[in-house]
């Protein structure tokens, strides 16, 4: 049934307002290759051990791995467990702490263990920007299946100078000490942005 004239023209009123949203110009990649922003961070995860790096620690366990993760790994995999993080993100490799600056951002969310038979996690976090540079957040959820050497999260929204944002954070874990801290380079490629 084809749409009433009144009803074309409130979509047609609701995309003018979607896309002139907050005063800004819509832009829209055309090519995978050519995103409208890109950059790198580095995001440090540092999971409290439950002995001696409560200082330090940047995230925690709040549940226990369920007991079915030893079914197939007699060292577990950490099947159940949930973590909620804030987390520094950089520029560089460098932790701030180490570099004696602040942070780019922070990485504030949760991950969970998700499979049982290998190390699995679905993370869900954003990005909090609030410097002199950049201020708003970028906000990412998806598998993170880590037996792949590159794992791709999306990119599902953001406020501030990301408002809207829509793409892909191609991510690598770029170091490890231990089951206790990580670091991941995520490469960022926003193809949706409002300027």
């Amino acid at each position: 049934m084809p749409a009433s004239p009144r009803m074309v023209l409130v979509m047609f009123l609701l995309g003018m307002a979607a896309g002139a949203a907050d005063g800004r110009r819509r832009l829209v990649s055309s090519s995978p290759d050519e995103p409208c922003k890109r950059m790198t961070l580095y995001y440090h995860d540092i999971l409290y051990n439950g002995v001696n790096n409560t200082a330090n620690a940047t995230a925690a366990p709040v549940t226990k791995p369920a007991a079915l993760s030893t079914a197939f790994k007699p060292n577990g995999t950490y099947f159940g467990m949930l973590v909620v993080f804030d987390d520094p993100v950089t520029e560089g490799k460098a932790l701030p702490a180490a570099a004696g600056e602040e942070p780019a951002a922070r990485a504030q969310g949760f991950y969970f263990y998700d499979k049982k038979e290998t190390f699995n996690a679905w993370l869900c976090f954003s990005i909090v920007f609030n410097s002199t540079a950049c201020k708003g957040t970028l906000n990412l959820m998806g598998a993170d299946l880590m037996d792949e050497e590159t794992r791709d999260l999306s990119v599902v929204g953001g406020t501030g100078d990301f408002f809207m944002a829509r793409g892909v954070a191609t991510i690598r874990t770029d170091a490890t000490e231990g089951y206790f801290y990580f670091r991941l380079q995520m490469d960022i490629k926003l193809y949706e942005c409002y300027v």
